[in-house]
């Protein structure tokens, strides 16, 4: 009867290293369970420490100090650094609130003196009066019967019912004079179209005139209590017809910044009212304020 044999060297060996295997595995639990306990320990620490570092000091007292306790220490302090970027915000936030909150107080102070002197806020104040094509209808007699006309033939009947580029905001129309609404600065424009065209059946002596050299001048005047108008702008330019020619273009534009009063009108009058063509895009009158 032959004896009992041993466990073989490959059965020992693996029998070693799954008891190598199974220590491993106990120690790396145990190791994770170690550290994580210690990391959970730090964080509590961590936390409390930085819930102290903003009760352990009155905000407000270290606000008022903020820029009195900078220093080397203060700075490797990690409890002060928290408080001073904190503190750093908090006064950034509260300048901004400030200069939002002033903003806001000038303007209602501003809308408030204006009442309080007596001036309405502003509105807007603009017109454009264009030609009309009843062309003899637009302006007055050459001899104008009325006082306070000044030099020419004042242009009367202006477009201004929206047809075409013409419109009124916060202006009225008078006989064809602009009545200002408001005190201020204004920029008054206006451009005259002048053409001559021969007719047959035009009398031979008023050609003859027309076609002499004359002197074609475009006025803008305003009117104020004062007797006379008062003459704010004038152009002319000289023109000569040649008998060949079948006919003349010529057109006048002026226009500038003046102080008019609530109340004060201006109108735009012509020379030679035969040859002013009121054609819409050509003969055009208006202003604005600007302050």
């Amino acid at each position: 009867m032959l004896p009992a044999a041993g466990p073989s060297p490959a059965q020992t060996c693996g029998a070693v290293l799954v008891a190598a295997v199974l220590l491993q595995s106990v120690c790396v639990a145990v190791t994770f369970l170690y550290f994580t306990n210690e990391l959970k320990q730090l964080r509590d620490t961590y936390s409390k420490s930085g819930i102290a570092c903003l009760t352990g000091e009155e905000m407000g007292n270290f606000l008022q100090n903020l820029d009195l306790t900078e220093s080397e220490d203060r700075e490797a302090d990690p409890c002060w650094q928290v408080k001073w970027h904190l503190g750093k915000l908090i006064k950034k936030m509260m300048a901004r609130s400030y200069e939002e909150n002033i903003s806001a107080v000038n303007g209602d102070r501003a809308l408030t003196l204006s009442h309080t002197d007596g001036q309405p806020p502003a509105i807007r104040i603009a017109a454009h009066l264009t030609g009309n094509s009843n062309r003899r209808s637009s302006l007055s007699p050459r001899i104008d019967p009325l006082p306070r006309r000044g030099n020419g033939q004042k242009i009367s009947n202006w477009e201004s019912s929206r047809k075409g580029h013409s419109f009124l905001y916060n202006v009225e129309l008078r006989n064809g004079e602009l009545v200002i609404p408001q005190t201020g600065f204004y920029y008054i424009y206006s451009q005259t179209y002048f053409r001559f065209r021969e007719n047959e059946n035009e009398d031979s002596d008023l050609l003859a005139q027309i076609r002499n050299p004359k002197q074609l001048v475009q006025y803008v005047y305003k009117l104020t209590n004062y007797p006379e108008p008062i003459l704010l702008m004038k152009s002319a330019r000289t023109s000569c017809w040649s008998k060949k020619a079948e006919y003349g273009l010529y057109s006048i534009y002026q226009g500038g910044v003046f102080q008019l009063k609530r109340e004060d009108r201006i109108f735009v009058s012509v020379s030679n009212g035969d040859i002013v063509d009121m054609d819409k895009e050509a003969s055009f009158f208006g202003a604005f304020m600007i302050g």
